[in-house]
Formats: structure tokens, sequence, C-alpha cells
């Protein structure tokens, strides 16, 4: 009865030591992310400062991952259709997407956003920053943002300001400067940055807000003058240009960013891999070079500091929107 006993225990054994090894080679060792070309959803056309980033840091990525990386432009307004695209992908890390400072501007700019930044995102890294320049015709008689402001409050509405659309950083850049410095002045809107810097150099507007990449080209010829740059500090990439603060405007700080954000839900070691990736590149010297000369600071965060930054915009771009009684959209 013993032997029958042991026997029928080491046949149990056996069994399961069978079903053990069977059910662990059924399971497939986790694949290391990627093991296939990942989409970046970019919510602007090819060619601006924001695309730009984004395929240089694809570029890279593709190097660094062994994957292709691979940017799609998605434009419109608010960043709307590319927010819908990249949240109707599954939650893998396949699919990742820009976000920028006019993400934040949009959650308070239109009536009903059809996604929820905070919410429907889950932030990766910053990619880069920059400030907006301060433009005056190299005819006229501002040779420092302090003259314009003395010019403005001299006659209240007389001089007109030029940036884009309604709603734009640029744009609400400039309505942030009016109550900043006190100043009264027409603010002018454009469909597109040539359309300002044109009216601008024909002496239409007295001065232009926008990124100085935009207005380079003019600045470099003598045709323009940059009065001041809109950071807190100097930007790295126009050290000689005195900021709005260092000009009599106290407090006054714009800074624009991008960044790289996945779908909530995606796991978090696809974020930690993606993070380290960035800030390995966004450090690399080369990188930085290259996007310095489109006037963008190369700078990779932790996710929670750029989750951070798109919470605090969103209630500083709502206080100007609410002040400027801009209508929504």
């Amino acid at each position: 009865m013993k032997t029958f006993a042991r026997h029928h225990r080491r046949l149990l054994l056996a069994s399961l030591a069978f079903l053990f090894i069977g059910a662990t080679q059924a399971v497939p060792a986790q694949e290391k992310y990627p093991v296939r070309p990942v989409r970046f959803v970019v919510p602007f056309a090819a060619g601006g400062v924001a695309d730009t980033t984004a395929r240089v840091v694809a570029d890279k990525l593709s190097e660094k991952l062994g994957q292709r990386f691979y940017v799609e432009n998605q434009p419109g307004a608010g960043g709307i259709t590319a927010a819908r695209n990249a949240i109707s992908a599954p939650a893998d890390g396949y699919t990742v997407t820009m976000l920028t400072n006019g993400t934040a501007v949009s959650v308070s700019l239109f009536e009903k956003l059809p996604f929820d930044p905070v919410k429907d995102f889950t932030p990766v890294s910053s990619l880069g920053f920059f400030d907006f320049a301060f433009v005056t015709s190299a005819s006229s008689g501002f040779k420092t943002l302090g003259d314009f402001v003395a010019a403005a409050k001299a006659k209240p509405g007389a001089l007109n300001v030029g940036t884009i659309n309604v709603g734009s950083t640029q744009n609400l850049s400039a309505e942030l400067f009016k109550t900043s410095a006190n100043v009264d002045f027409t603010l002018v809107p454009f469909r597109g940055n040539h359309d300002a810097e044109v009216a601008l150099l024909q002496g239409n507007v007295s001065l232009v807000i926008d990124s100085y990449s935009v207005l380079q080209g003019n600045i470099v010829d003598g045709k323009l003058r940059a009065l001041a740059s809109s950071g807190a500090t100097r930007s790295e990439s126009t050290p000689d240009l005195a900021t709005v603060k260092e000009s009599g405007v106290a407090d006054y700080d714009v800074v624009s960013w991008n960044a790289m954000f996945a779908r909530t839900g995606t796991p978090p070691d696809v974020i930690k891999t993606l993070n380290s990736a960035l800030q390995e590149i966004l450090g690399d010297a080369e990188v930085r070079k290259k996007l310095l000369a489109f006037g963008v600071e190369a700078r990779a965060g932790t996710p929670e500091a750029i989750g951070e930054r798109l919470k605090s915009d969103i209630d500083k771009w709502r206080a100007v929107i609410e002040k400027a009684h801009i209508p929504k959209q």
C-alpha cells in the first residue's frame, strides 16, 4: 500500500512539473520596447520650429533605440486633430505626440476641447524651450523696448502691434505685455508670420512679437531691429538681447515649449525608456547646437516637471484670456 502511495505521489509531481514547464514555454518573453516603428504626431505643418525639433529628436531616437521614429504632421486649431489622432491609437507607446504651450492656451481658448491634455495624456519629457522676440523696423525711432513703452504711454492706442492670429501664444504674449507694462496699443492679428513681418517692414505696425528664428533673416540683414526677448532670463540663442523684464517691465515672463507626451495608460517602462533616451539625446552638444540655430534651447526633464508646467501654463493663459475678454472659439 505504501509503495502504491509513493508511486502515486511521483506520478502527481511529474505531472505538475510537466504542466509548469509547458506553461512557462507558452508565455513568450516580454518584448523590449520598441520592436517596431513609432509614430510621432506633431500638431503643426512641416517646416516650423516645432516640426524641426520633432524631426531632429525623431532621427536621434531612431539611432538610439534601433527602430524608426517618424514624424506625422497633423496641423489644426488647438492641436485638436493631432490629439484626436493620438488618443485613438493604443496606449502602447507606438504613437506619441507633441504637446506645447499652445495646448495649454487651447484649454481656455476653446469652448469645449474634445480631449483633456492633463487626463488623456501622460508626460514623457520636455524637448525644447524658446522665447519670443519684440522686433521693430530698423528705420523706426525705437532703439529699446523702453522707447516703445514711453511712446505708447504718450499716445495711448496710437501704436500698432502685430502678431499672428488671435489666441496664439504670440498674440497672448502681446496681451500680457499690455497689462504688465500698463500701456495701450492696437493689437493687429495676421493670418501668418510672413504677413506680420511684411506689415512691419512696410511701417503698418510699429512692433511685431514672434519667434526670433522667424524674423532672423531680416534682423541679420539690418532691416529689422530686435528690442527684447520674452523670457525671464536671456536666451542662449540671443545672449546679447535684453529681456522685457530688463527693459523695465517687471514680472514679464513668456517662454514657449514643446514636449513629448503619450496616451494615458502607456506602460511606465515605455515612458522610462523614452525619457532616458531623450535625456541623453537632448544633452548632446551637437543636438543642442543644431536646435539652438532655430532659437530652441534643447532641454529634457522629468515627466513630472513638464506635466506640472502644462498645468501651470493652463492657469496662466486662462487669466490672460479672461482679462483680455477674448471670446471662446
